[in-house]
């Protein structure tokens, strides 16, 4: 399971407004990877984009206007912030999802309005957009909330999770029957987990957490190389690291390292 520090996801981290993490509390850690808080105050008519490459997960957020859920994506996103504000955010596990939507692929790149006025209302009682929020409330309204209304794992939900941590913690998992084998299923039996818990393809995770980390390595180790990298991580060749940078983020390898570089 990724960790607190995990860099992953995040392409400019230099950008990033005022952001915290959070563990889940032990009793929730097979539903919830972390609380997570961004607050920003921006002066008058100044802006700043958050540029992302989410993980394929989805998340539940409450924010001042209400509540979402944001489903998992399949490409980049970013997020222009202005004025000042804050969200609190629970990155789910696969076992959560499936208590929350029915089906998990309907809401891909999608963010919905989810109804719990009464999440909203205890959430929203310990923050504000200054430094008087109470953070440690508002995360512990954030998982009593949790507690109340999301079941416990079940057998299956746990085998969501147990694919989820192969594939997020495994950089030579490159191919689904990799994921079946490890699991004693049928390659089948992997899509409609993902399918089921996720919402998007197994493969299409294995994807998403090899660019991710491609990203980060690219960012904060300049000594790699390119090609070293795409080696590390599974990729055929350079060619292939390039091509899936530029189908899902919009640019190269190369411009991304300078790019991030420069913002340092």
């Amino acid at each position: 399971m990724a960790e607190l520090s995990d860099g992953r996801g995040i392409l400019y981290p230099t950008r990033l407004p005022t952001f915290t993490r959070s563990p889940a509390p032990d009793d929730l850690s097979a539903l919830i990877r972390w609380f997570w808080i961004p607050q920003w105050r921006l002066a008058p008519g100044r802006s700043s984009r958050q540029e992302v490459l989410p993980f394929p997960a989805s998340n539940l957020v409450v924010e001042s206007a209400g509540v979402a859920l944001s489903g998992p994506t399949t490409g980049a996103s970013h997020r222009d912030l202005q004025g000042s504000g804050w969200a609190v955010g629970a990155l789910l596990r696969p076992a959560a999802v499936a208590v929350l939507c029915a089906d998990p692929s309907s809401v891909a790149n999608e963010e919905v309005p989810f109804v719990a006025p009464d999440l909203h209302q205890a959430v929203s009682a310990g923050m504000t957009s200054d430094e008087t929020a109470d953070l440690g409330g508002a995360i512990e309204a954030f998982a009593d909330w949790s507690r109340a209304h999301l079941n416990p794992a079940d057998e299956h939900g746990l085998l969501a999770n147990a694919m989820e941590d192969l594939i997020a913690t495994d950089p030579s998992i490159v191919r689904v029957e990799q994921v079946a084998h490890e699991l004693s299923l049928s390659t089948r039996g992997v899509q409609r987990l993902a399918q089921r818990y996720v919402g998007v393809p197994p493969l299409a995770m294995i994807r998403r957490y090899r660019l991710q980390e491609a990203a980060k390595r690219l960012r904060e180790d300049p000594s790699l190389t390119i090609a070293q990298v795409a080696a590390d991580l599974g990729y055929a060749d350079h060619a292939h690291l390039t091509s899936d940078f530029r189908r899902v983020l919009g640019f190269t390898p190369t411009s991304y390292r300078r790019h991030s570089t420069e913002e340092r």
